[in-house]
């Protein structure tokens, strides 16, 4: 799947992946999910490898735009990175110009057609090609991090949790400022309230006074 990462719009999928897959919805829920934490800024890794399941989920980040993919465990991640370049290189060089004014879901639907070429490419690892893709020293993929979907997306929840508790506390904490100046008054009033009715009374008596005499 291909997304943008300011907003987590899909812009082009794989549209035969997953039609046998086991849970095939559960993992493109965590992937959605996954897109919007990114959009959110929650992992800024520009290159992570994600465990869930059987499965790894591989994503790059590259100009705004996510590229990921979901592989079995076994299968190489120096070869998943390099499909991912390879998807990232054609889809800039395609569709570059207009990603960032795409305003629907799938935009670029048509570029399946580059994924499927190229995901046939990749499937047998023993190929002569893939082999010499494994041994080039110069594309290494050792410095990539490895975590648990549950605690990438959980990152995303605790600070979703944390951001509304902020904003719970900060209204709560209004509602007591006003609360706490409605009782400095009323404490005042009660305070002075008898002082001024007293020197209201003598100033009416001194005025009456005056106008008597």
């Amino acid at each position: 799947m291909i997304a943008r990462v300011t907003d987590g719009l899909p812009l082009a999928e794989g549209l035969d992946d997953g039609r046998d897959l086991v849970d095939a919805e559960m993992y493109k829920q965590q992937v959605k999910a996954l897109f919007k934490n990114l959009s959110k800024g929650h992992n800024e890794a520009s290159r992570m490898s994600i465990e869930t399941g059987p499965y790894i989920f591989h994503y790059i980040i590259e100009g705004r735009v996510c590229y990921l993919t979901m592989c079995d465990r076994a299968y190489p991640k120096k070869l998943a990175f390099q499909y991912l370049e390879d998807l990232k290189n054609e889809f800039e060089r395609v569709n570059g110009a207009q990603i960032e004014t795409a305003a629907r879901p799938y935009a670029f639907i048509k570029f399946d057609t580059f994924i499927q070429k190229t995901k046939k490419l990749y499937l047998d690892t023993r190929t002569q090609r893939n082999i010499a893709k494994l041994n080039d020293e110069l594309y290494e993929v050792h410095q990539i991090m490895t975590r648990n979907v549950q605690e990438v997306l959980g990152v995303g929840e605790k600070l979703d949790q944390v951001s509304q508790m902020s904003s719970r506390l900060t209204s709560e904490s209004r509602v007591y400022a006003d609360k706490a100046r409605d009782l400095n008054r009323q404490a005042l009033i009660r305070k002075w309230a008898p002082v001024a009715i007293v020197l209201g009374v003598v100033f009416l008596l001194f005025w009456v006074k005056t106008k008597l005499w």
